[in-house]
């Protein structure tokens, strides 16, 4: 089984995380730019935090043997601290780089006035640099929150193609297949989505324009959510081939369209003792 887990943040998580998604057949992995779980109070520390999204993790992940890609935003929470409305402008530096493959994650956390202003600002950038867009829908009122998600979607020219919607549920898919946008599923222990209910969905909608990611991150999550979503499709009778499509032929695609994916073997580049900016991920040597 070959993974391309689409939506996890890995600077929350540790090399055993890394060891372990790698034997369960992970290979790639999209890192979206998002809150730290305790608010930023300046402009600054969200550039150190896009600057190691683009240099430290990548190289970190590599030394895994995973691919690693990210995408960059000023994420829905912090888009209500005016602290924070410069970053915005800000971006347009880190749309160009490398490994860069989206724009996100964008959209609504309390559907407020300055997240919609952030939202809409941010859907004109993924346009003006030609990159898809990851979409964060609201844990709560999520139905009103991904129908007025559409909505700006369809104002911003971007195509629908080009967007995917995430966290969504039962409730939500519905909408965001008729608009014909990617449809993403996060699968976690104990709350949005679990592994059954996702085989469920995929039985009942199909495996098109479906992504399937972990979402992990600093709190309450699971890195191999996505391995285990596929067991739980092949147990459910859907074949080997069904399940390379969802884990890793969608996401190929899907962010394939920012045309900067690189997914070559990464395995010979996985040096521990090779550093970046002077560091590794050695914590000295043995006695």
């Amino acid at each position: 089984m070959r993974i391309f887990d689409p939506h996890i943040h890995m600077s929350s998580r540790t090399t055993d995380d890394y060891e372990a998604m790698h034997a369960a057949g992970v290979r790639a992995l999209v890192e979206p730019a998002f809150w730290l779980g305790q608010p930023r109070t300046n402009v600054g520390s969200f550039l150190d935090y896009f600057d190691s999204l683009v240099g430290w993790e990548r190289f970190r992940a590599a030394q895994f043997g995973i691919a690693h890609h990210c995408t960059i935003a000023l994420n829905p929470k912090e888009a209500n601290d005016p602290r924070c409305a410069e970053v915005i402008d800000l971006l347009p530096r880190y749309l160009d780089k490398d490994g860069v493959v989206a724009v996100g994650e964008v959209g609504f956390d309390s559907m407020t006035e300055a997240e919609e202003k952030a939202f809409a600002r941010q859907l004109e950038l993924a346009v003006e640099f030609a990159l898809p867009a990851m979409v964060h829908t609201p844990h709560r009122d999520k139905e009103a929150g991904t129908r007025r998600t559409l909505e700006l979607v369809e104002a911003s020219g971007l195509a629908p193609g080009m967007v995917v919607v995430d966290h969504l549920n039962e409730v939500t898919v519905g909408q965001v297949d008729d608009a014909g946008c990617w449809m993403g599923f996060s699968i976690y222990p104990d709350t949005k989505m679990d592994e059954h209910r996702m085989v469920r969905i995929l039985q009942e909608r199909g495996l098109d324009r479906v992504l399937v990611n972990s979402a992990a991150d600093w709190g309450r999550s699971d890195p191999l959510k996505t391995a285990k979503t596929g067991q739980a499709m092949l147990e459910a009778g859907f074949s080997d081939d069904d399940v390379d499509r969802v884990l890793w032929r969608n996401p190929v695609e899907f962010f394939g369209q920012s045309g900067r994916l690189v997914l070559e073997d990464v395995a010979g580049s996985a040096d521990p003792g090779a550093t970046f900016e002077g560091n590794s991920i050695l914590r000295g040597g043995r006695d």
